[in-house]
């Protein structure tokens, strides 16, 4: 079984709780010491006992935050800073006794929470049943009772209590934290635990086996030390993360709520003193000032926001790829510019492949992973592993697919690798008659022997060549080398290995190594028949064949992700434990520029000012522990970045914590997933990169209802506020203002059905409040010159303005532009540049056309009386037709400016 020998020195994981874990009374002890101190047994628990126990300890599941109750997400919809304002302005309307607009108001509030809290209700099931596709069984052995003989049945993982006896296989979970009674070549993956991509070698009697490792080779009998929320799992959550950052949602959407906000409060008053001053009214004129205020907010913000993102969030649940667990995660997913991911199992593989073999002297020599081959088939056979390494796996692969096949030899004797001990070797018989120097003999291929080879006749059996073949770590077996092969094959052909020699060789290792190589080195050497058992004092007067290097084995969709996300204006930064060498070659065979590596050493050494700077420009992080991976994020959003992160393991815990959208595939650990605002089915970055453009998607319809309802709004206030001022009446009734409101909102939810530009995937997406009013002024006074354009017509065709009548069908007037005008708008800003020369989609064809019918109907209707209007000349119309297309026109010429301008100038785009 091969040894891993780039792996740097475990880091061991974050403790847990006292003994329980097996750090305590139980560690170091033997399997006997260990059994009663858990007061069990060989035989497994006793039925009756397990339930006592299970009753005392609880099940064993991960002790993560318990959903919120449906009602407890409602209440903190709340707390969205929209939803605030509009319940405010419905406080307001209540106390003025306008019931219709806090009737109204109440509504939308409500359907907004309903929304929000059912979504993230759906993700946190959906979230839930990715977690059973993961759940796992345990084979456990226990007793009916205390005579009976013991037992081996699967069991859920939530049985297992302290004391159970487990059997693990290759494949398995490791489901508790265990005390190790036997194992037999057992190898565990810790990367969940420690970020070390090498299988750990796991040794017998008192050894401990943590749940989220899983066993990568071998088989081991371990008791149940933990379980639940005594593990090593559990105890590694950060005991008081503190406060989360606010991310892109919660900064932009606090922004424009405030401006907003400060608008409104400005508004009211203003209206109230004009009004005053003016047209001698008192607070007969507050409704109007409330309208006013209402007119000027996004109303239907919060339900608008949550629809697209609940859509959003659907379409990615319902293809099973993606699952949302926070809503505003969406927003923020598409407003990524810098995504860190982990090497192990993301960019590549959790298995090695064979790169290449070299001889002593550099040169390629399929030779040397031939022997390769023959020591690890050979260890596997005799010393009755259970599976092979992963290592071992890929030599054997390797070697079969140049048809040369490690079987043409037969086994005689092995010794595997093991606690302490990083090498294998195996004693086989080579059939004898080969051409030498002809590469292959008539059974197999023609070994690579040392000068002192010669061929024995071992009894009555056939002629043979008797080869021990030995490899391993560069440095062990280096020193039992006294001589190195120069390749050629024939008798004599090595050489003695000196001091110069062997340094150089061992250089020749280290810059394998450094390339990024898991790096074996090979040895032969000729042994003579013996009945006597083999040993390690054996392997001695070794030959150096050459040496095998291996590096990760590339995810199979890493290199087109990469891609697309560098398509999308999001760089990939990598952050691993792994040697700088292995993952800034992985980042190369991706077509990644590593650039230059950042060890963990020189992240300790630097200030948090000048890791923002590092991290800006660096793309590889290596060796990086927990805290190390967390600074860097930080780093980054410190600097100005929108920060993702996807890790699965407890070492990720904290950077999950620090990004902006903390992600990780379902096959995470259980604190990991819990942690995380967006767990994907698997770590296929593609998905990823889906998710990123939905995401996008759906800020861009939130971006066009802000532009096309905050243009809007803002030109009806400045239109509000001037006719205030000229006419003897209120321009609009508090009622017709609820009316028209109502109308444009219910209007503008087919936006969340809108297909946005093409280029709105190109780069990351962000609300930009400073954009977004740049926007809202230039094209909310354009509205306004309409709406004063309107006044200019009402004032031709309308007679008689100050009596009841012409104030009925002045309002009627304004009404109906107003809808004509906001369908306009609709569909001229409903999305990116090009939607002037796209045609709409149905539903928003249908909502425009909807919103004019009403304008031009409504008042003709039985209903225009009650809300004050009356039907308008045919003059009226004509003149209106003029109106809304030099509108339309100044519309157009307006948004091709944009179109013209800089990216930066649009709102939504970073």
């Amino acid at each position: 079984m091969a040894w891993a020998p780039d792996r740097p020195a475990a880091r061991g994981p974050a403790t847990g709780r006292g003994a329980a874990t097996g750090r305590g009374e139980t560690g170091g002890a033997t399997a006997l010491e260990v059994l009663r101190a858990l007061e069990s047994g060989p035989r497994g628990l006793v039925e009756a006992e397990a339930d006592a126990r299970l009753a005392r300890h609880g099940e064993n599941v991960f002790p993560g935050r318990r959903p919120d109750p449906w009602p407890r997400r409602f209440a903190r919809s709340l707390r969205d800073p929209f939803t605030a304002v509009l319940l405010s302005l419905g406080l307001v309307s209540a106390a003025l006794a306008a019931w219709g607009t806090a009737c109204v108001i109440a509504v939308l509030v409500t359907v907004s929470c309903v929304l929000r809290a059912t979504g993230e209700h759906r993700a946190d099931r959906s979230a839930a049943a990715l977690r059973e596709l993961v759940a796992t069984t345990a084979t456990v052995r226990r007793r009916p009772a205390e005579p009976d003989a013991p037992v081996t049945r699967e069991l859920p993982v939530e049985q297992l209590v302290p004391g159970d006896v487990v059997l693990l296989a290759p494949g398995d979970l490791v489901p508790a934290d265990l005390r190790l009674l036997r194992t037999t070549g057992l190898t565990v993956h810790e990367a969940a635990l420690t970020g070390e991509s090498a299988p750990v070698t796991k040794d017998t009697a008192g050894d401990l086996c943590l749940q989220g490792s899983s066993v990568v080779s071998g088989s081991a009998t371990g008791v149940v030390a933990a379980t639940g929320a005594d593990t090593v799992l559990s105890g590694a959550l950060p005991r008081d993360p503190g406060p989360r950052l606010p991310g892109p949602f919660d900064r932009s959407v606090n922004g424009i709520a405030w401006t907003l906000v400060r608008f409104m409060l400005l508004t009211a008053p203003l209206v109230l003193v004009a009004s005053a001053l003016l047209r001698g009214r008192g607070l007969e004129t507050l409704p109007f000032a409330v309208a006013v205020a209402v007119g000027l907010t996004p109303e239907m913000l919060p339900v608008v926001v949550t629809t697209a993102l609940a859509r959003g969030a659907a379409l990615l649940a319902r293809g099973g790829e993606v699952i949302v667990r926070r809503l505003p995660a969406l927003h923020d997913l598409g407003a990524v510019d810098v995504l860190c991911v982990d090497k192990t199992g993301t960019l590549t593989q959790d298995r090695p492949v064979f790169d290449r073999a070299v001889d002593a002297e550099g040169r390629d020599d399929p030779a040397v992973l031939h022997w390769a081959a023959v020591a690890a088939l050979w260890t596997l056979h005799l010393a009755e592993l259970p599976a092979p390494d992963a290592l071992d796996e890929a030599l054997l692969d390797a070697d079969e697919e140049r048809g040369r096949g490690a079987d043409g030899v037969e086994g005689v004797a092995a010794l595997p690798c093991g606690p302490g001990r990083r090498v294998a070797s195996a004693l086989v018989r080579v059939p004898g008659g080969y051409e030498p120097g002809s590469g292959y003999g008539p059974d197999g291929p023609e070994p690579v022997l040392p000068g002192n080879v010669r061929t024995l006749t071992g009894g009555r059996g056939p002629a043979g060549t008797y080869v021990l073949v030995v490899k391993g770590a560069a440095e062990d077996v280096l020193e039992r080398c006294t001589r190195v092969a120069d390749g050629t094959g024939s008798p004599g052909a090595g050489r003695t290995i000196g001091p110069a020699d062997r340094a150089r060789l061992a250089a020749r290792a280290d810059a394998l190594a450094e390339s990024g190589l898991r790096v074996l080195a090979v040895a032969v050497a000729e042994r003579p028949a013996s009945t006597g058992p083999y040993a390690p004092e054996d392997e001695r007067e070794l030959t150096l064949a050459g040496f095998v290097g291996l590096r990760d084995a590339l995810a199979p969709t890493a290199a087109e992700a990469l891609t697309v996300l560098a398509g999308r204006g999001v760089t990939v930064k990598v952050l691993t434990g792994d040697h700088p060498g292995t993952a800034a070659r992985a980042c190369r065979e991706l077509g990644l520029d590593p650039g230059k590596p950042l060890t963990a050493a020189r992240i300790d050494a630097a200030g948090d000012a000048e890791l923002a700077l590092l991290a800006a420009r660096t793309t590889v992080f290596a060796r990086c522990a927990p805290e190390h991976k967390a600074r860097v994020v930080r780093a980054l959003r410190t600097a100005g970045r929108t920060t993702g992160f996807l890790g699965d393991g407890v070492n990720d815990l904290a950077a999950l914590h620090a990004a902006d959208v903390g992600i990780c595939p379902r096959d995470g650990v259980p604190v990991a997933r819990e942690a995380a605002d967006v767990v994907l089915a698997s770590k296929d970055l593609t998905a990823l990169g889906r998710a990123v453009v939905t995401g996008r998607r759906s800020t861009g319809h939130i971006a066009a209802y802000l532009r096309i309802t905050l243009s809007s709004n803002l030109g009806n206030v400045i239109a509000m506020l001037t006719a205030g001022l000229l006419l003897p009446f209120l321009p609009m009734l508090p009622a017709q203002v609820l009316v028209q409101n109502l109308c444009f909102d219910a209007a503008q939810l087919s936006l969340a059905y809108d297909r946005p530009a093409a280029t709105v995937h190109e780069r990351p997406v962000v609300l930009r409040p400073r954009a977004l009013f740049r926007f809202m002024t230039a094209f909310g006074l354009i509205n306004a010159a309409a709406d004063l354009a309107t006044f200019a017509v009402l004032a031709l065709t309308l007679r008689s303005a100050g009596s009841t009548g012409g104030q009925a069908a002045f309002h009627a007037g304004w009404f109906t532009e107003n809808l004509l005008t906001q369908a306009l708008v609709m569909l001229l800003l409903r999305a990116g540049r090009d939607a002037a020369e796209r045609r709409a989609p149905l539903p928003v064809r249908l909502a425009t056309t909807g919103l004019a019918v009403v304008g031009l109907l409504l008042p003709l209707s039985p209903l225009g009386p009650p809300l004050g209007m009356t039907p308008l000349p045919p003059l009226y119309y004509a003149l209106m037709t003029v109106v809304l297309t030099l509108y339309g026109t100044a519309l157009a010429v307006a948004r091709a400016r944009y179109a013209k301008g800089p990216a930066a100038q649009l709102p939504g785009r970073r």
